[in-house]
């Protein structure tokens, strides 16, 4: 096993050079982002609890939530649960709370009616395939049942249950991306606003929910083909998520033989995809892009594995969410808050689900005059969906 290990320390052999279009430098040091206020000022929960509306309508009200107290929390919330889960396996053994044990079992049951939603046969399109409406149907319906033994008070249901709806996808477009999942954290920290998870919970939280989830919305994407959000996802770090490289790179750090180059061996990648969510991400991209090396078709991951540490991919991870995810206007104008996550705007202005205006389900920004929609711009079809169509690999716009 140790000579298995010790392969990681070795030098990979260095890809082919990419094309000029696509060979993109990263310095995961060079992202910087304002500093947000403190997380301390955000007042207790109170109530009274209500479905949580849209608040992020303009660039002056991104403006106010970059500086926000409430962006502050879920910063350090995401922060903290990486520190939690530094340097430990998957399997290692975590504390185990009654609310992580009743938040697993939701997830369970959320997968059985994915398997009850099963996807349309040949479905006359390449991108999304259309019983995923059905499936985030049934979800939204069956939501408020499943976290009533969980949530306390009850009241708060209303509130919790809509970040975990909101964490499977857009209904309309059939898409998933890094604001869907950043939903799933806010849906965690309403768990602990409301004091029902604590810190205690933190690495239980990234080691047994976060990669239940992952693993809940790989089924999603394999089943219905989700699209990637944003026609520039296949540039970043993977289609759909980015967490899982924050976390990863935290489980990974000090690591006595695995290194960054480690995910160019694809037998190290098979054999400890299991253990780091880093690594489990790598084997799932190998997995379904399988018509051209990592450098082409995710030419970020290759830059990266040639950083020295761990703890730089880190911090580097750490900043470029905030910048990438919570600090984009595109991605955030569709996060909602309520009374546990509260936000007061600049604009004044509050959009419920049936309140959007745009034809595809979406209020932009632009249809007020202010930016285009980057986030909804050029549909990209799916990569798994590309993969299991007629069986076999298909070469995409992208590859």
């Amino acid at each position: 096993m140790m000579q298995t290990e010790a392969r990681a320390a070795a030098v990979a052999p260095a890809p082919a050079p990419a094309p000029a279009a696509i060979n993109m430098k990263v310095s995961l040091g060079a992202a910087t982002a304002p500093t947000p206020a403190s997380a301390a000022s955000l007042p207790h929960v109170t109530g009274p609890f209500r479905t949580p509306e849209r608040r992020i309508i303009t660039k002056e009200d991104m403006d106010q939530f970059i500086s926000s107290p409430i962006r502050a929390a879920l910063v350090d919330f995401i922060f903290s649960c990486s520190d939690a889960c530094r340097g430990l396996k998957i399997s290692h053994p975590v504390v185990t709370s009654p609310v992580v044990t009743a938040v697993t079992t939701v997830l369970d049951e959320l997968e059985k009616i994915a398997d009850a939603t099963p996807p349309e046969e040949n479905p006359k399109t390449r991108f999304g395939n259309p019983s995923f409406r059905l499936f985030y149907d049934r979800v939204q319906k069956a939501l408020p049942t499943l976290l009533e033994p969980v949530v306390r008070p009850r009241e708060a249901v209303v509130e919790v249950a809509k970040y975990l709806e909101k964490s499977f996808g857009d209904r309309k477009r059939i898409d998933y991306g890094t604001g869907h999942e950043a939903n799933f954290m806010a849906f965690l920290l309403t768990l602990y606003r409301l004091n029902l998870l604590t810190d205690t919970d933190k690495p239980a939280i990234v080691l047994r929910l976060f990669v239940r989830y992952l693993s809940l919305m790989r089924k999603v994407q394999f089943l219905y083909w989700l699209e990637p959000a944003g026609s520039h996802g296949v540039w970043g770090l993977d289609d759909y998520h980015s967490l899982p490289f924050l976390f990863g790179a935290s489980q990974l750090v000090d690591h006595k033989y695995l290194r960054p180059k480690a995910i160019h061996d694809m037998d190290i990648v098979d054999m400890f995809a299991k253990e780091y969510l880093y690594l489990g991400c790598i084997q799932f991209i190998n997995r379904v892009k399988t018509t051209a090396s990592l450098r082409w078709h995710s030419p970020m991951l290759d830059d990266i594995s040639g950083v020295k540490t761990w703890s730089k991919i880190e911090s580097g991870m750490r900043k470029l969410y905030v910048v990438e995810v919570l600090g984009k206007l595109p991605i955030m104008q569709h996060f909602m808050f309520g009374a546990i996550l509260p936000f007061e705007n600049v604009s004044g202005r509050a959009v419920k689900d049936e309140d959007l205006e745009a034809d595809d389900g979406h209020l932009h920004v632009y249809a007020m005059g202010q930016e285009f929609p980057v986030c909804c711009g050029m549909r990209l079809p799916s990569a798994i969906a590309a993969r299991q169509r007629e069986g076999q690999a298909r070469v995409l716009p992208f590859d």
